[in-house]
């Protein structure tokens, strides 16, 4: 509690909150500070999160239950499920003044597994490198948060025929992966991405809060979202910021961004994330075999580094050498979303950890940090 406040009493954020399972059980479920610090209305613990890239884990997770029913291969080339990734090229060069660009060859085709991986050379919108971003907008290619009006299938087709900033496999790059995936997701199940988590994932498991857009009942539980300003000083977001609208969760769109666009509590994704501690079931319902799940929580990218750690199929990875900086044991997975939220799970000690705020920027993003000294500075 103390170290959250203290963040709230020094305005450095409005309110957070953070969850402990330790074992399968809930040893810490609390909600410190304010969702409105004007209306000094309290935030709950049962606050509904822009979770953000919190949404890449659990379109991993449809993908693996495909692959799993023999649908694809995870070295299959996308092209052969969407087919406007056939024939990839790869950036040379990039005037800035028109953002006109001339291309070379891949020297192979992306995979499902870069993919997943984040080393097909696919870069991000509006976070990316200066040359892809001003690619992306020129194209029109959206972050996937509020993309108003479009549709995942039809942004992916665009985003296939566009270059890759690096040839497949030769780096790590987050990038609109995931998003290419939920469309994966989408044309081999003939579902869409939205009915699919619902139906594979999200009622088997009884997260019952977790939505790409809000149901209007939910919607006042939506948590407010904060920014700086020009000195770091706290403040309410606005409307909309870099053209997109911050309320996107309450209104009605039709875009499943499967790299960023789902809403949730942190009960629901703690329920997630214990299917995974569980080797892939939870309450009697099983979502992935158990060798799925080592193989999603396992390092996928070779001798490819990503600060100290490596990258599953889905999940940030620790390892020995990051285990040494941090108290988390090598073999945790991790990750978190935009917007200040994030979550660890430690398989050696049973541990989940969540902690979510709504902040962008934040100048104090280390609270996530200082919460996982702490947690493991109770164990005994």
């Amino acid at each position: 509690d103390q170290i959250i406040q203290e963040y709230v009493d020094k305005k450095w954020i409005a309110g957070a909150t953070a969850m402990i399972v330790h074992d399968g059980k809930i040893v810490y479920y609390k909600g410190i500070g304010y969702d409105d610090i004007e209306k000094k209305t309290p935030i709950k613990r049962d606050a509904i999160f822009r979770i953000a890239s919190q949404t890449k884990a659990i379109t991993s997770a449809a993908v693996m239950i495909l692959f799993e029913e023999g649908r694809f291969l995870l070295d299959d080339p996308i092209s052969k499920y969407i087919p406007e990734f056939a024939s990839p090229k790869v950036l040379d060069k990039f005037n800035e003044a028109d953002s006109s660009y001339s291309t070379v060859a891949a020297k192979r085709e992306v995979t499902i597994r870069d993919l997943l991986t984040h080393t097909s050379g696919i870069d991000y919108a509006q976070i990316g490198s200066k040359s892809m971003r001003a690619i992306y907008a020129k194209s029109g290619i959206p972050s996937g948060l509020d993309a108003k009006d479009k549709t995942l299938g039809t942004e992916i087709k665009k985003l296939g025929a566009l270059p890759l900033v690096h040839q497949p496999g030769e780096r790590w790059t987050y990038g609109l992966n995931t998003d290419v995936l939920g469309y994966l997701v989408e044309v081999v199940s003939g579902m869409t991405l939205n009915d699919f988590f619902a139906k594979r994932i999200f009622e088997p498991l009884g997260m019952k809060d977790t939505y790409f857009y809000l149901p209007a009942s939910k919607h006042s539980r939506l948590a407010s979202l904060y920014t700086e300003d020009s000195l770091s000083k706290l403040e309410r977001a606005p409307e909309t910021s870099d053209n997109i609208r911050l309320n996107y969760p309450n209104t009605n769109g039709t875009y499943y961004s499967g790299g960023g666009g789902l809403s949730s509590t942190m009960y629901d994704y703690a329920i997630f994330m214990q299917m995974f501690l569980n080797g892939g079931e939870y309450n009697g319902k099983r979502i992935l075999s158990r060798n799925t799940v080592r193989m999603m929580t396992m390092n996928q990218i070779g001798d490819l580094n990503l600060g100290d750690g490596k990258f599953g199929l889905g999940f940030g990875i620790t390892t020995e050498a990051g285990s040494s900086k941090s108290p988390v044991n090598a073999g945790t997975f991790d990750w978190g979303g935009y917007f200040g939220t994030s979550y660890w799970a430690d398989p050696k000690e049973k541990i989940i950890g969540l902690i979510m705020t709504q902040q962008v920027p934040n100048s104090h993003g280390d609270l996530d940090s200082k919460f996982r000294v702490l947690v493991y500075q109770a164990l005994d």
